[in-house]
């Protein structure tokens, strides 16, 4: 028996209910809000996040090379433009390089990808590798985590200058600017999902795919979680040293 489609309102009501298992509760996330990190938790969380951030551009490329649509090609494009920069706008790559310094990291040590676990990049990899072969609507609207976005961003705004006064304070530049960019990426992409996942099938799907894409999120944390809070890296029954792949093979 063939399911009855959910209207709009249901269906992005049942989008945004995923919001409940977005990261801000994951209890990596939550100890940073919390102030319970230490220094090293949150160097490395933004070492492994730059790994993310450089890769955002690269699935959203892939997205565009998929979309035979330039409508949509103008507007997706300016989410490339917002991580790599361009003329009057050094771009959220730079700003998060910014951050890792404020946070005591050296800029070659992130551009260097060394810190990076293998946990992370397998998470990350799967996500732009997923973008590169999808339909470019479901590709696009795996963004959709931007539904959520606004609030972790602000939560760290607020709680971090007050934890973590050894953060030096121009480092905070990539939330601040994140919070009008990705109100304006949800309004396009859910946009996007509204009109194109019209079936019960397609409705399913949809919510498959941003589950998905929130299961990312959260793997990175706990992959985190394994190296910094309970110092359990890769091969540590075997090394203390990080003997783990530090490129990109693909």
């Amino acid at each position: 028996m063939q399911q009855t489609p959910m209207t709009r309102e249901a269906f992005e009501q049942a989008l945004r209910a995923k919001g409940a298992y977005y990261h801000i509760h994951h209890p990596y996330h939550i100890a940073m809000h919390n102030g319970q990190a230490t220094r090293e938790q949150i160097q490395g969380w933004v070492a492994n996040r730059f790994y993310y951030q450089t890769s955002i551009p690269l699935k959203d490329a892939a997205i565009m090379a998929n979309c035979p649509d330039p409508q949509t090609r103008r507007k997706w494009v300016q989410r490339i433009l917002d991580h790599d920069g361009h003329q009057g706008s050094e771009g959220g790559i730079e700003a998060w390089l910014r951050l890792g310094e404020a946070v005591g990291l050296k800029r070659e040590t992130l551009l260097s990808e060394e810190m990076v676990l293998p946990g992370v990049r397998f998470a990350v990899d799967a996500y732009v590798n997923f973008a590169r072969r999808a339909v470019w609507q479901e590709a696009a609207c795996s963004s959709l985590t931007e539904l959520f976005a606004p609030e972790i961003h602000q939560s760290r705004l607020d709680s971090w200058p007050q934890h973590y006064k050894w953060i030096e304070a121009e480092g905070y530049g990539y939330f601040r600017g994140r919070l009008s960019q990705a109100n304006r990426d949800v309004e396009h992409g859910l946009a996007l999902a509204l009109d194109y996942f019209t079936t019960a099938e397609q409705q399913q799907r949809m919510l498959s795919i941003l589950q998905f894409k929130l299961d990312i999120l959260w793997s990175m944390l706990d992959a985190m979680t394994l190296a910094y809070a309970l110092h359990r890296p890769p091969y540590h029954t075997v090394t203390d040293q990080p003997v783990w792949h530090k490129e990109r093979l693909l």
